[in-house]
């Protein structure tokens, strides 16, 4: 049987002012892995990669992982994800979307999800302006891609809308916030694995 592929693109914000929450970050981060190798293993029809790709604007695009199976996946831990400089989000998101996008050029039966996860508003793209990502979204919105928007200490409703993007969660910047908001993206990802097998299509309303 050919599976499902599902691709889970992650990209995570490096910058400084995320720091205060790298602990919890990275713990976070690693329970949902935890997590996706479970749903994995309940939807054996489908198969699972991570492409785990942080920014800033010192390091670019940091990538930690790419398309890898989620059950060959290891911890993240300080030596991959170390907070610092400014947020380069525009630019993150369309080399990173781009990157993958062309990886999935010659592949079919597969769907992609897409999180974003900042603390802070653009402050550093020099590549990409919010026009492209909002067309690059729109794009592959019709083509089995589904984006969510993850942010707090920022108007993220206004920021998810203005980049096209249906799906978007706000966090309190704390232990608890941040578990909550990671139980919110399980239980999500679930529910997405589950309209996969009940063959419904796949639309970007999962939260």
């Amino acid at each position: 049987m050919k599976k499902h592929q599902v691709h889970n693109l992650i990209i995570l914000d490096e910058s400084g002012s995320m720091n205060s929450i790298k602990k919890t970050i990275i713990n976070g981060f690693n329970d949902l892995i935890n997590s996706l190798k479970s749903i994995e293993k309940e939807f054996i029809e489908q198969e699972h990669f991570i492409s785990l790709i942080s920014f800033n604007s010192k390091k670019d695009n940091n990538i930690i992982h790419f398309t890898e199976s989620v059950s060959k996946i290891e911890k993240i831990n300080d030596e991959n994800y170390n907070p610092e400089s400014s947020t380069p989000l525009f630019d993150s998101m369309g080399l990173s979307i781009l990157k993958l996008k062309h990886y999935l050029s010659d592949k079919n039966n597969y769907s992609v999800l897409v999180t974003i996860l900042t603390d802070g508003e653009e402050n550093a793209s020099k590549e990409f302006s919010l026009i492209a990502i909002k067309r690059l979204i729109e794009e592959l919105k019709s083509e089995n891609w589904t984006f969510t928007y993850i942010g707090t200490e920022h108007d993220v409703d206004t920021t998810s809308l203005d980049l096209n993007i249906n799906n978007s969660i706000c966090f309190e910047k704390n232990d608890i916030g941040i578990k909550k908001m990671f139980e919110i993206e399980t239980t999500s990802r679930i529910k997405y694995s589950l309209s996969i097998r009940n063959g419904k299509k796949i639309n970007n309303d999962y939260y």
